[in-house]
């Protein structure tokens, strides 16, 4: 089945998306037209290049001997073309090379890169992550050296955090480093999970490395962050020796077979050079520079894969012809394409909605990213707003990602299990990024210990305003093909609230109740925002006879009637469902 990048959805949402408008105005020299043209190529190139080598990727993998991986045939010249086309460098700051162009955009094209490939996508992400820890927390001879090509893409960067005893428990990690007479340090561990860890695309990778010192404090307050390249750098910058760092095997995943996901051993012979990025023991809030916008670019992947999947099976649906549609004129076969069929249109839509509901998220948290960036009580609560988001826009989008891609097999019926129609594919790849940059479970405990209290609430309180403005929108209009989308919307915010003061009151008394309710409260919040998040797109397109505004109704209605609905049983999760969580050790024991 073929895909097609869906620039014109694309373009739509982050154009029309809230608060997206103001992000790309602080880029002054930057109009529809010049978003138009980065959103074509971006898409030309996912589906001309990227897309076609997807499946092929799968099937080669990234075979690993003498330390050395193959990357399957013609992941190299993909990749410098698309460092050729200056990708790598879109949102990275213009003094480095890079084109400071706003997250917003560079976010439409990580969704892009990903639903061409999701092997492909996930490296580039942490090179772009490595780039802005570097450049916030890096000396001035650092910068020099590793920054420009690190932002062009000409090294790739890696984020080396896990350990086999320390995985979601960063504080448990057990690397050391040492320090070295002439002020760098000597770094020696392993580090698993490692992504992009090896590989051939790039002369020289740098790797962004999490040890401890030897009187470091215990836990997360002993952290330092360490940047660690594979070759050494002359003064000249011409690569030198071979850095004390190896890969020593690669992991056979279930999914993104053509991403190399790597175990680290460093010091070998006596320790890697490394050199410290920020302040020692600091390093955790420097790698989270990191961490944050990997996890947006993980939500996104979450989008990807779940737009790749719903484009399968719209086409397969189209074509598949079975049994007799009720009302049906049928043709010569005698039988109706499934899509005519109530319970496959009730998947496909269910498949489109959670997908667009999840890219508008995605896209806001990229805008308040951008908004971020300036000085004075706007970008503080633009800050604020980013830092509530990411966690939805993290767990909600790749939960929605692995939701998508199962009934993308399911719609394929049998053919959905076998491995040539490229579903299931979609379905393996779709399962790591609910678990990787912070599984979900976490990212649910980060909003509600973290988040939710921002402000004492305040953060919170003020996007609940603006839920309901959007409702009162909704239900300003006169227009039938609504449908109830206005009522079920002020439902769930209404549940949401409820949840959300419930949540506050038990954080501080009782906070085993508020964990228990996490993971039910961020689909809440998740399905809530993304409803009306569509509707506003669906009047937006209305009021400018753009962007297919029939069918954005009909998406916003479904899913405000089918998915929103769900508030009231997710509000009753959080706010009853917890004694049921903590007193069920009797059933889990034994």
């Amino acid at each position: 089945m073929s895909y097609r990048a869906p620039v014109a959805d694309i373009a739509f949402t982050l154009k029309h998306g809230p608060g997206l408008a103001p992000a790309l105005r602080q880029h002054g020299g930057l109009d529809a037209d010049d978003i138009d043209a980065v959103l074509a190529e971006a898409g030309r190139y996912a589906t001309e290049v990227l897309a076609p080598l997807n499946a092929p990727g799968d099937r080669h993998g990234t075979p690993f001997k003498d330390g050395r991986i193959t990357m399957p045939p013609g992941w190299k010249e993909a990749y410098r073309g698309w460092v050729a086309g200056g990708w790598n460098a879109v949102a990275a700051p213009t003094e480095w090379g890079g084109q400071g162009l706003p997250h917003a955009l560079n976010a439409a094209c990580i969704e892009m890169w990903n639903e061409g490939s999701m092997a492909f996508g996930i490296g580039p992400v942490l090179t772009m992550g490595a780039a802005e820890a570097l450049a916030a927390y890096g000396s001035d001879d650092l910068k020099r050296t590793y920054l420009p090509k690190l932002v062009s893409g000409e090294w790739m960067g890696t984020m080396q955090l896990t350990e086999p005893q320390a995985g979601s428990d960063v504080g448990a990690l057990r690397t050391k480093a040492e320090r070295a007479a002439d002020g760098t340090y000597r770094i020696t561990g392993q580090k698993i999970f490692i992504t992009y860890g090896e590989h051939e695309l790039t002369d020289n990778i740098i790797h962004f490395v999490l040890a401890r010192l030897p009187d470091a404090p215990a836990g997360n307050k002993g952290i330092s962050l360490f940047l660690v390249p594979k070759f050494m750098v002359n003064r000249d910058g011409a690569l030198g020796a071979r850095n004390d760092v190896r890969a020593h095997s690669i992991e056979h995943k279930l999914g993104i077979h053509a991403s190399p996901t790597c175990t680290m051993v460093y010091g070998d012979n006596g320790g890697a050079i490394g050199y410290l990025v920020g302040e020692e023991n600091r390093g955790l809030a420097c790698m989270f520079t990191m961490m944050n916008l990997a996890r947006l670019a993980v939500g996104l992947q979450g989008v990807a894969i779940a737009e790749r999947a719903t484009q399968q099976a719209l086409d397969y649906a189209r074509e598949r012809k079975q049994g007799r549609a009720l009302g049906a004129t049928l043709g010569a076969s005698g039988s109706s394409p499934i899509i005519e069929h109530p319970d496959v249109k009730r998947m496909l839509m269910t498949m489109r909605g959670l997908t667009r509901a999840a890219r508008c998220i995605c896209y806001a948290t990229a805008g308040a990213i951008d908004r971020s960036h300036g000085d004075g009580e706007a970008a503080k609560a633009a800050n604020d707003r980013a830092a509530l988001l990411t966690p939805i826009a993290k767990a909600f989008s790749t939960d929605i990602g692995v939701e998508v891609a199962s009934l993308g097999v399911q719609v394929h019926g049998g053919m959905g299990f076998i491995e040539e129609t490229g579903a299931a594919q979609h379905y393996r790849d779709a399962r790591i990024a609910a678990i990787y940059e912070g599984t979900n479970g976490i990212q649910a405990l980060d909003l509600v210990t973290r988040k939710v209290s921002l402000n004492g609430g305040a953060v919170v309180r003020l996007y609940l305003d603006e839920l309901r403005r959007s409702v009162k929108a909704v239900q300003a209009t006169n227009d039938p093909a609504f449908g109830a989308t206005g009522a079920r919307l002020s439902e769930a915010v209404d549940s949401l609230d409820r949840a959300t003061t419930w949540l506050l009151s038990k954080l501080d008394k009782e906070p085993q109740a508020a964990l228990a309710g996490a993971t039910p409260y961020l689909r809440l919040f998740g399905n809530t925002a993304g409803g009306c998040m569509l509707a506003d797109e669906a009047l937006t397109a209305m009021r400018l006879a753009d962007g297919e505004p029939a069918a954005r109704i009909a998406i916003a209605r479904f899913f405000a009637e089918n998915v929103a609905v769900q508030a009231s049983g997710l509000e009753r999760a959080v706010t009853e469902g917890a004694d049921s969580v903590n007193s069920a050790d009797a059933a889990l024991t034994g």
